[in-house]
């Protein structure tokens, strides 16, 4: 049984899935790597299968994709990465090392935002100010223990905020660790869009959450591109902020 299991939704990561696995085999060839896939067509899945991690189907959306992923592993911590989001070779060590301590349910990573733009730069700064009020996002790679998941129920197939909502459930039960290993995440979610109404408009999206809005009429408004074509919301959900 592998001591970590990592899980990772995918949904048309081609470009960035092979470096996340290439991260991860690095750091330990043997660790258990599942791939939970909303439906892919660009070549996404041939990756997959060439680096021989064990494959989930499942409707679309992160949510939904980790719970299906995370119903696959066996490892006694789960760890939930994004496809675009590189670990530092020493992340699994870190991490076992951290879970050692019978007080620590889970945690995260310390997040950096690649490139040298003012909206990464920006980000990378404002993350660890988040931790402060209680915030840990799925991109800065949530791990927690596997029964601490199951008693709480696991994730939850939300269109928005899933992370939020687990964070929210497993620190009743303990303790979480920031580590201090880098993972660097993709700021493709800056690309080509200006930052200060993109980065508004998720401040107001988060607090309206926080106030009980449900994240389901929440999603209609912040896809509304995607909900007029009739797709689902997870169609562009990565490129969110």
């Amino acid at each position: 049984m592998s001591k970590i299991s990592v899980i990772i939704p995918v949904l048309n990561e081609s470009a960035d899935l092979g470096k996340t696995l290439d991260a991860l085999r690095l750091a330990d060839p043997k660790v258990e790597i599942i791939v939970a896939d909303g439906g892919s067509n660009d070549g996404t899945l041939a990756i997959a299968e060439r680096y021989g991690v064990v494959i989930v189907d499942s409707p679309r959306g992160r949510g939904g994709q980790l719970g299906a992923g995370a119903l696959k592993a066996t490892g006694g911590i789960l760890w939930f990465l994004h496809a675009d989001s590189i670990p530092s070779p020493n992340a699994l060590q870190e991490i076992e090392k951290a879970m050692e301590g019978p007080n620590i349910i889970g945690g995260n990573l310390a997040i950096r935002f690649a490139g040298d733009s003012h909206p990464a730069r920006f980000m990378t700064w404002f993350y660890p100010h988040l931790r402060k009020i209680g915030l840990r996002y799925g991109d800065s790679g949530i791990f927690v223990r596997r029964g601490v998941y199951e008693r709480v129920g696991g994730f939850k197939p939300l269109p928005l905020f899933e992370d939020v909502d687990l964070i929210s459930r497993i620190r009743k039960e303990g303790n979480l660790a920031t580590l201090d290993v880098e993972i660097v995440t993709s700021s493709r979610r800056f690309d080509g869009r200006s930052f200060t109404p993109v980065f508004l408009r998720w401040v107001v999206f988060q607090c309206l959450y926080w106030f009980g809005v449900s994240p389901y009429w929440l999603a209609s408004l912040y896809y509304p591109e995607v909900i007029k074509k009739g797709r689902s919301a997870s169609d562009i959900e990565s490129k969110a902020i």
